[in-house]
C-alpha cells in the first residue's frame, strides 16, 4: 500500500496508521498527519456553537497539495518521492522549508555504511598477497559490494538517464579495480603476462578499491553533515517557535496543547514570560511583548486589546487573551522561515559557467582515462597493463567533478542562511548575485529614511509663555484632529503628562490652520498665511522660522488673544541608523539617490543633512519607477529600497528591490530583498554580504577548477619519467574527498564574515 496526501497540509501519510485518524465524506476516505489538520477539514464555515455540521457547510480543500523532492544542485530536478537525483546522484531534498538535520535519512545510511567499511577495510593495511589472497577478497566484498551499493545505483541511474556525474567516476574506478582483482583470484591464468610482475605474480587492488569506498563514504557524511550547518539559520528560526500554546474553550477551561493543534479562532492564554504561539488578536488583558525578532527593536511594546500580535514574540510581563488568526504555514515566522528555504534553494547566474563546464567534464575525463590507459600499455614500463589500470583508475577517482557541483550553491546557502539571522531575507540567489554589482541605490524617503511619523522637534515660547504653556494651548485645540501633525502634537503633549482644555467655538481653516476659545482665551495656531490673516505679527520669529524651515520643518505659529505666543517645528525625523548607513553606502562606492514625492523644500532639506548625492521631490508613484528605468538607461546597476504601495512599481522596476518590512505587505511582495528591521544599515549588511558570498563563490569555483587542472595529469602520470611515482588510488580517493570538503569549509566562512 503506498502512502496518502493529507489534503489539508500535503504531508505524506501511511494510511495503516495514519496518526490523525481519517474522515469518510461521500464514500472517499481522507487521512490526516495529525488531529488538528482533521479538525481543520472537518471545521465548517459560518456555523454557530453547538450546531450540527452540514455536508452543505463541510469545508473542503480544493484540491490535495502534493510534495516534490528537488536536488539541492540543480533545481529543475523535481520529482514526487525521494531518492537520488538521476543527474548528480545527490539525495532529494523536500522542496518547501527542506532541512538537512542529525535525522536526515541519507546521512544516518552513509554515516553506517562508512563504520562497515572502516571495520572491514582496515585490515586489508596489513594482510600480505599472495598468502592472504582468498581473505583480501572476502573482506573486500562487504566494502565495494554493500558498503559501495549506493555510488552504483548512482552511476547506473546516471547512465540511463545520460547524465554522466562523480559516481560514475567512482563507480568505474573501484569497480574496474574489484573486478580485476576478482578475476585474478579466482582465474588467474587469464591474464596475460604484461599483468604481471617481474615475478610471475599479479598484483590485487583490493585494499585500494576497498579504502576508495571507504574514503568516499566518509567524504559524503562530511559533505552531508557541512550541508546540514548550512541549515543553522533556518533551524534557528524554527526554535523561536514555542511547541506548546495554552487553549482556552467555551466554558473557560484551560489545557495545554500541542502547537500543531493550534486552529484559527481558537483562544488563547498568554502568560508573562511565555512565546506567543501564533499570530493573532489580543482581546482582553494586556501584556509588554518583545518583538526584537521581527523589528530588531529591544524596546518591549505594550499590546492592549484589538493589537495584532506575532508568533514567537515574547511576552514579558501581564496576561492576556488573544485569538488565533494565522496558524501553521500561514504565520510570520513560518513564511520567513520559507522566504529563505526557497533562497537556499535557488541558482545563481553564476552557477551556468560551472553548469556548461561540469556538462562536458566526465566526459572529458572518461576520454582521458581511456587515453592514460591506452599510453601506459603500449609505452609503460612493466607490467604494463597493471601500471595502465592504476593510472586509469586514478584518473577517475580524482577528477570527480563534486567540487565544481558544491562551490556556487553551498555558498548560496550559507549566504542566504547568513543574512535570515541578520533580519535579511533574500528572495533568491540571483538578488544576492544582482546586489553584489549595484552602483546606485534610490531611496524613497518617508518610512525608509525617516521614521514616517512626524515629531514634534522644536517648541519656541514667547515670554510669558513657557514651552509647556504654548503646548498645552495647541494640544487642546488639535485634540480633534486626525491631521498628522495634530497627531504628533498630541503625542508630545501625552508624553509630557499635559492635561488639555476643552475648546469652545472650534473653527478648523483647511489649508492654514485651527482656532478657538480655550479659557476664555482667543487662540490661533497655524501657518503664516493664517497669522496674517488673524492681524497677529510674527516678524520677530522670520529668522527662526526660516532656518527650522531649512531644516525640513514644518513651521506653525500660535498666536493668543490676538498677539504672538510661540511656534512649534514639526518634521518626519531621520531614523537613527540612517546617516551610518549612508556614509557607510559611500565608502562601499555607492551612489545614493532619493525619490520621494514629499515638497522639495523639506527633500532638500533632509537630503542635504545625510549627504544624498541627488534628489527628485514630488515624484509620484508611476514617476518613480521611470526614474528606474532612466537610471538604467544611463548605465546604473540600479536597486530601490521602499517601503509603501507607492514604491511598489520602483520595486518590481529595479534591478533589485529592498523593501522595509514595517512596510506595507504589497512593496514586500514587489522587493527581492526584505528588511525585517525596518533599518538601512540592514541593506548595508546585504549589499556586504552579497559581496563577501560573490567572492566566496568566485574562490570555491577557482579552488575546484585548479584542484582538477593540477590533478588529473597527476593521475595520469606525468610525473612517473622524472620521480618514478605514480599516484596510488587511495590517495586520489582522499584528495577528491578533501577538496570537496576544502569548497565546503570555505563556503562556511561565511558565517563568521564582518558586516
Amino acid at each position: 500500500m503506498g502512502m496518502e496526501i493529507d489534503p489539508v497540509c500535503g504531508m505524506e501519510v501511511d494510511p495503516a496508521s495514519p496518526r490523525g485518524g481519517t474522515v469518510v465524506y461521500e464514500g472517499e476516505t481522507y487521512y490526516f498527519c495529525s488531529p488538528s489538520c482533521r479538525e481543520r477539514f472537518a471545521e465548517p464555515e459560518n456555523r454557530r456553537p453547538g450546531e450540527p455540521v452540514k455536508k452543505a457547510n463541510l469545508r473542503l480543500p480544493s484540491s490535495p497539495v502534493p510534495r516534490f523532492f528537488v536536488c539541492p544542485m540543480d533545481l529543475e530536478v523535481r520529482q514526487p518521492a525521494p531518492g537520488p537525483c538521476p543527474k548528480c546522484g545527490m539525495a532529494l531534498e523536500p522542496e518547501e522549508g527542506a532541512l538537512i538535520s542529525e535525522e536526515s535519512p541519507e546521512l544516518h545510511d552513509m554515516t553506517r555504511r562508512f563504520w562497515v567499511a572502516l571495520v572491514f577495510s582496515a585490515p586489508l593495511f596489513v594482510m600480505d598477497y599472495p598468502r592472504f589472497r582468498w581473505a583480501q577478497l572476502v573482506m573486500s566484498v562487504p566494502v565495494v559490494i554493500w558498503a559501495g551499493k549506493p555510488f552504483f545505483e548512482r552511476a547506473w541511474s546516471s547512465l540511463l538517464s545520460r547524465s554522466l556525474n562523480m559516481f560514475t567516476l567512482i563507480s568505474m574506478g573501484t569497480g574496474a579495480a574489484f573486478l580485476y582483482s576478482f578475476f585474478a583470484v579466482l582465474a588467474p591464468g587469464i591474464f596475460p603476462s604484461a599483468f604481471r610482475s617481474a615475478t610471475g605474480t599479479l598484483p590485487l587492488y583490493f585494499e585500494s578499491a576497498a579504502v576508495i569506498t571507504t574514503l568516499v563514504l566518509l567524504g559524503q557524511v562530511l559533505e552531508l553533515r557541512a550541508r546540514m550547518r548550512t541549515s543553522g539559520a533556518i533551524c534557528a528560526l524554527l526554535d523561536l517557535a514555542p511547541k506548546m500554546a495554552r487553549r482556552v474553550s467555551a466554558d473557560g477551561m484551560e489545557t495545554d496543547v500541542a502547537l500543531s493543534e493550534v486552529q484559527v479562532g481558537n483562544i488563547l492564554r498568554i502568560r508573562p514570560g511565555e512565546k506567543i504561539p501564533v499570530d493573532g488578536i489580543a482581546l482582553s488583558g494586556s501584556g509588554t511583548v518583545d518583538e526584537s525578532m521581527l523589528t530588531g527593536e529591544a524596546m518591549p511594546v505594550v499590546k492592549k486589546p484589538g493589537e495584532r500580535l506575532a508568533g514567537a514574540t515574547i511576552n514579558g510581563a501581564g496576561s492576556f487573551l488573544m485569538r488565533a488568526e494565522r496558524v501553521g504555514k500561514d504565520t510570520v515566522l513560518s513564511q520567513i522561515v520559507q522566504l529563505v528555504a526557497k533562497a537556499q534553494r535557488s541558482r545563481a547566474p553564476v552557477q551556468r559557467y560551472a553548469d556548461r563546464i561540469s556538462a562536458v567534464f566526465v566526459p572529458a575525463v572518461l576520454v582521458i582515462a581511456g587515453l592514460t590507459f591506452i599510453v601506459w600499455s603500449l609505452a609503460g614500463p612493466e607490467p604494463r597493463l597493471a601500471h595502465a589500470l592504476v593510472s586509469m583508475v586514478s584518473v577517475l577517482i580524482i577528477a570527480c567533478p563534486c567540487a565544481l557541483g558544491l562551490a556556487t550553491p553551498m555558498a548560496v546557502m550559507v549566504g542566504t542562511g547568513r543574512g535570515a539571522r541578520e533580519g535579511i531575507l533574500i528572495k533568491n540567489a540571483e538578488a544576492l548575485e544582482r546586489l553584489a554589482d549595484i552602483d546606485l541605490i534610490a531611496f524613497d524617503k518617508t518610512g525608509t529614511l525617516t521614521e514616517g511619523r512626524p515629531k514634534l522637534l522644536t517648541l519656541n515660547a514667547r515670554p510669558p509663555y513657557s514651552e509647556q504653556d504654548i503646548l498645552k494651548l495647541i494640544a487642546s485645540l488639535e485634540q480633534g484632529s486626525e491631521h498628522p501633525l495634530a497627531v504628533a502634537l498630541l503625542d508630545a503633549a501625552r508624553k509630557r503628562g499635559i492635561a488639555l482644555d476643552r475648546v469652545g467655538t472650534f473653527q478648523a481653516l483647511s489649508g492654514r490652520g485651527v482656532r478657538g476659545e480655550i479659557g476664555g482665551k482667543s487662540v490661533v495656531f497655524g501657518n503664516r498665511s493664517l497669522m496674517q490673516a488673524s492681524g497677529i505679527d510674527i516678524d520677530s520669529s522670520a529668522g527662526e522660522a526660516e532656518r527650522l524651515h531649512g531644516q525640513g520643518q514644518t513651521i506653525m505659529f500660535l498666536g493668543v488673544n490676538g498677539g504672538y505666543a510661540g511656534l512649534a517645528g514639526v518634521a518626519d525625523p531621520v531614523k537613527p541608523g540612517t546617516y551610518e548607513a549612508v556614509r557607510e553606502l559611500h565608502r562601499e562606492g555607492v551612489k545614493l539617490m532619493m525619490l520621494t514625492g514629499d515638497n522639495v523644500a523639506t527633500a532638500e532639506a533632509v537630503g542635504r543633512v545625510l549627504g544624498i548625492d541627488r534628489i527628485a521631490a514630488e515624484v509620484r508613484p508611476e514617476g518613480k519607477a521611470e526614474w528606474i528605468q532612466k537610471l538604467q538607461a544611463e548605465g546604473c546597476r540600479t536597486a530601490m529600497a521602499g517601503d509603501g504601495i507607492n514604491d511598489a512599481p520602483a520595486l518590481a522596476r529595479a534591478d533589485v528591490g529592498v523593501a522595509m518590512a514595517t512596510g506595507t505587505d504589497i512593496a514586500m511582495e514587489s522587493a527581492q530583498v526584505t528588511l525585517l528591521h525596518g533599518d538601512l544599515r540592514g541593506l548595508l549588511q546585504a549589499l556586504r554580504l552579497s559581496r563577501a558570498t560573490m567572492r566566496n563563490i568566485r574562490q570555491n569555483l577557482f579552488l575546484a577548477f585548479i584542484y582538477n587542472v593540477l590533478a588529473v595529469p597527476v593521475a595520469a602520470g606525468i610525473l612517473f619519467r622524472w620521480t618514478g611515482w605514480l599516484l596510488s588510488p587511495m590517495i586520489a580517493s582522499a584528495a577528491m574527498s578533501l577538496s570537496s570538503v576544502s569548497v565546503i569549509t570555505n563556503a562556511l566562512r561565511l558565517r563568521k564574515t564582518k558586516l
